[in-house]
């Protein structure tokens, strides 16, 4: 299935005869990564940004048991979704194996609502370190103008797949030179800078998921490799990338980026406009 930028992306070990069901029921808003073991989809859960995996119990045999629970124990942050499309003495067993591997959650998709009830688990594109970056971030800019809450707001959604300012300026559809000297007459820090703390902040809470490693959290935020995220930091906090994940946690930077980027410049934030586009509608960024 072709990819659906700015949407859902779910991993699947679905029976072929449900994957067609699947793709029909989301209408296009979810991208379906379809793989035949628990084994690839932990490998896609690594590369790139899943909101869930789902598992059928007739598809995944007792053999990958073992598997299932790497994947739960690995990647708490993504749901693992049991979904049972019949009903009969096979799948009852291997649905209470999933359980014992630690799978909560299921959904019937034999019911009539079944597949909508899918749906809503895992169409929302909105990533929970997003919402928690955004939860911290907004109450701290005290009384933003719109259009500076509104580039804050863009920046925390965009930061995990863009690395530049100029890739940043050209989905906020203003110029890099006029956004660059509206924060400088501003006196505030670079965009760039602000840009590079956020996806900092990404990285201490993709590091905090035991099942990635640090080269997986590099690719999954577009470093060219492990040794320029590596280096990024060196330049950025003075460490390793080791270090930054035994001493960054998720809130631990968030704090730190919140202290240092945006208290001490909350009076300024009340009449900054840096885009001056009076919109606060972030639609046309997805």
């Amino acid at each position: 299935m072709a990819p659906v930028p700015n949407h859902a992306v779910v991993a699947t070990v679905l029976d072929p005869q449900e994957r067609p069901r699947l793709d029909a029921a989301v209408h296009g808003q979810i991208q379906s990564v379809h793989t035949e073991t628990v084994g690839e989809a932990i490998r896609a859960v690594r590369e790139r940004p899943v909101n869930a995996v789902l598992l059928s119990p007739r598809q995944v045999g007792a053999t990958q048991m073992a598997k299932v629970a790497s994947l739960v124990r690995g990647f708490p942050g993504v749901p693992t979704v049991a979904v049972l499309s019949r009903h009969d003495g096979e799948s009852s067993e291997r649905l209470l194996e999933l359980g014992a591997c630690g799978v909560r959650r299921a959904v019937d998709v034999s019911r009539r609502d079944g597949w909508r009830e899918l749906r809503a688990l895992v169409e929302d594109p909105a990533s929970p370190t997003g919402s928690r970056i955004l939860a911290r971030v907004i109450p701290a800019l005290g009384a933003p103008s719109p259009d500076c809450q509104y580039f804050f707001e863009a920046v925390v959604r965009l930061a995990p797949g863009v690395s530049t300012v100029r890739n940043l300026t050209r989905r906020l559809r203003v110029t890099t030179s006029t956004l660059m000297s509206r924060f400088f007459r501003a006196e505030l820090p670079s965009p760039k800078r602000y840009l590079v703390a956020v996806r900092l902040v990404y990285a201490a809470g993709l590091l905090e998921t035991p099942g990635f490693s640090i080269a997986d959290v590099a690719y999954r935020l577009e470093y060219s490799s492990p040794q320029s995220f590596g280096r990024h930091l060196r330049t950025e906090l003075g460490v390793t990338a080791a270090e930054f994940r035994k001493r960054f946690s998720l809130k631990t930077a968030l704090d730190d980026y919140v202290a240092r980027l945006i208290i001490p410049y909350r009076q300024r934030f009340r009449q900054f406009r840096p885009l001056d586009q009076g919109v606060t509608d972030l639609g046309h960024l997805w």
